[in-house]
């Protein structure tokens, strides 16, 4: 019987993937003279032969590019909105591939018969999908072999693991308490759910039938992580450690192989490459896309300011990038050419006494000005910077260096993926939010960070823009 994580379901689901794609491609075939009655379709009177090689490659690929999305992996999507979530942007990818492939190869192939197969195989990834989910969860050994946790620590950080273990919902995941040798005036620990010392976990373990240890001690007390090896070596759980460390990871800590060690990596980068290559991708596609557009309204623009307003039409500017990079943003200018000269208003500050960068009464910018910061005209000539690759279409505010020097140690995980057009805090406030709040967004976008982020950041700008909330 095929478990719900197993190897044999993952292999499964891979060779089952790989016949759903043959299927979509027969069927598609035998489809197409039906769809000849539609008017933009082609009238075609006889079944369309598909190339043999079509039968191998296809599988291969779109297989493969699950697999690179851990589609496969069942405890990486728990929920089902995020499986099928990510099979829908794993799917759009590998779609893309295949209409590559066939442009260089089998041009002959109709182009309504490649998106009847698209869809075909879709229907079928999401329908299997959902159908064995249901079966699962009807099934009595659901959800798979249960799991008791019994979390070694209970500070800061096993706190917060027992907290993220209460908020992921998963119903085979038992929390049943902690262990740890409790000191008299620690108010932040849960009396009723301590279950006693380091030196009773043997007994805790029997008696209450635990399966996983979580080691949640924090690293000035590592040397007793020993003893805790040494009182579970002959028992069957599982043993996890929680590195308190990770707390000084500059962005995320990873174990990476050293000369042969395991090390942890504490300045591991934010984004795999993998995950670059997406975003890049993505960045240089819709940048692309949008330049048509673009153009002849900066053209508009550029003219408008040089009635209006005079030279300079750009103003340039240098910030911090990625990695702390400096590098030089463009801009529309909004403000008189003196500009920098001129005293910053009082008010430009936040309740903390730190620079707020703008302000609604700022006497320097001008009235075309007014209307470009409102409608966030302005920094669309930082599409220019989005296709030289110094900024991203989204990702965290390019920060005056003035401002950077005075950041803490934490601010600077901003700095993990490249500066954006627009971000998260672009559509949770933009100019109403006081500075700080800005790095918080920042640091929220790059440990959520997903080309679905993405997309639904550059959607909700749009509607940001158009409501004019919060931008002056």
């Amino acid at each position: 019987m095929l478990r719900r994580f197993s190897i044999n379901f993952a292999i499964f689901s891979m060779l089952l993937d790989a016949i759903g794609v043959i299927i979509g491609l027969w069927v598609a075939s035998i489809v197409r003279p039906g769809l000849s009655g539609i008017s933009i379709i082609k009238t075609v009177t006889s079944v369309q032969a598909i190339p043999l090689a079509l039968y191998i490659l296809f599988p291969v690929l779109w297989v493969g590019i699950l697999s690179s999305f851990a589609i496969y992996d069942g405890r990486k999507y728990l929920k089902a909105v995020d499986e099928f979530s990510m099979l829908t942007l794993a799917s759009f990818i590998a779609s893309i591939s295949m209409a590559g492939i066939l442009y260089i190869s089998y041009r002959n192939v109709s182009r309504a018969l490649f998106l009847t197969f698209v869809l075909i195989v879709y229907l079928l990834f999401i329908s299997w999908r959902g159908i064995a989910r249901l079966s699962f969860r009807l099934r009595r050994d659901w959800p798979d072999e249960p799991r008791r946790i019994l979390i070694v620590g209970s500070g800061p950080l096993g706190q917060r693991i027992a907290e993220q273990l209460d908020a992921a919902g998963v119903s085979n995941l038992s929390r049943i308490g902690f262990v740890d040798d409790f000191e008299e005036g620690n108010t932040k620990v849960d009396r009723s759910m301590l279950m006693g010392g380091i030196q009773d976990i043997g007994r805790i373990i029997t008696d209450n039938d635990i399966t996983d240890v979580v080691v949640a001690l924090p690293y000035s007390i590592y040397q007793r992580m020993h003893e805790v090896v040494s009182l579970t070596a002959e028992l069957p759980v599982k043993v996890w450690v929680a590195l308190g460390l990770f707390d000084l990871a500059l962005y995320r800590a990873d174990i990476e192989d050293f000369a042969g060690i395991p090390m942890l990596d504490l300045r591991a980068p934010a984004l795999s490459n993998f995950q670059r290559l997406v975003k890049r991708s993505f960045d240089l596609i819709v940048g692309i896309l949008l330049l048509p557009v673009a153009l002849p309204l900066m053209a508009i623009i550029s003219i408008l300011i040089r009635l209006f307003d005079g030279s300079p039409i750009i103003f340039k500017q240098e910030r911090q990038g990625e990695n702390g990079r400096l590098f030089t943003v463009y801009k529309f200018r909004t403000m008189v050419p003196e500009a920098n000269q001129q005293k910053v208003p009082a008010e430009g500050k936040d309740e903390n006494g730190s620079p707020s960068h703008k302000t609604r009464t700022d006497p320097r910018v001008t009235r075309l000005g007014r209307v470009l910061r409102r409608t966030s005209l302005d920094e669309l000539p930082q599409l220019f910077n989005v296709l030289e690759g110094t900024m991203s279409l989204v990702g965290p505010r390019p920060e005056l260096p003035t401002l950077v020097e005075k950041y803490e140690p934490w601010q600077r995980k901003r700095f993990a993926v490249p500066p954006g057009l627009t971000g998260w805090w672009q559509i949770n406030g933009r100019s109403d939010r006081m500075m700080h709040l800005h790095t918080e967004d920042d640091l929220y976008y790059i440990s959520h960070y997903s080309l679905w982020l993405d997309i639904q950041i550059l959607i909700r700008t749009i509607w940001t823009v158009l409501l004019g909330k919060g931008a002056y």
